[in-house]
């Protein structure tokens, strides 16, 4: 009696143990799902039209888009008119906002191209430097932002934005927003240049 009780304790023990071995194996997959297998810039190396963040930027560019929640709803439509003016190695890109419900945002980028396709940039609402890098006919552009709730409250989140030009006139860009690792929202923006 007493070794059948110890067989299923040791039973329940090592399925115990099965289970957590599984449960790990599944994390680690879904990790390498995740992380493993995205996309690297060096992906879009011999794509063209080449990006050219200055060239595509100077003078307006108008933009729409929408924020969606990590279930995908959409949460938030807007229009962006910018305005960009290059000074040698400087990119100086006013963006306004225009939200479905109404608020306006302006934001002010200040960006230095550097070598190897590189990039930095600051704005008043982006907590230390921005980075970027193109590659072919991509941008990846990389920040941690203050994201306001209502008038008291904020938040730092990052993003990770992926820009795609398309051909002369057109740029599509995906948007990743993280808290402490996890994606909590998406954006999805499509800029057209004005060309006169």
């Amino acid at each position: 009696m007493m070794q059948s009780v110890r067989r299923k304790a040791v039973r329940r023990m090592n399925r115990a143990r099965w289970m957590k071995k599984l449960q790990w194996a599944v994390v680690v997959l879904f990790a390498w799902v995740v992380f493993g297998c995205s996309a690297d810039l060096k992906d879009y190396q011999s794509r063209s039209p080449a990006f050219d963040l200055f060239q595509y930027f100077e003078g307006e560019t108008l933009a729409w888009g929408m924020v969606q929640d990590y279930t995908n709803k959409q949460t938030r439509r807007f229009y962006v008119s910018l305005q960009g003016t290059v000074n040698g190695d400087t990119l100086v890109l006013d963006e306004q906002f225009v939200y479905d419900d109404g608020e306006k945002e302006t934001r002010v980028w200040t960006i230095q191209r550097l070598p190897e396709g590189r990039y930095r940039g600051t704005a008043d609402d982006i907590i230390g430097v921005a980075t970027g890098q193109e590659s072919g006919n991509a941008l990846r552009w990389q920040y941690d932002f203050r994201l306001k709730h209502g008038e008291d409250s904020e938040t730092t989140v990052s993003f990770d934005d992926w820009l795609y030009r398309q051909d002369e006139r057109h740029v599509f860009n995906l948007t990743s927003i993280r808290k402490l690792g996890v994606e909590v929202a998406r954006v999805t923006l499509f800029f057209q240049k004005e060309i006169f």
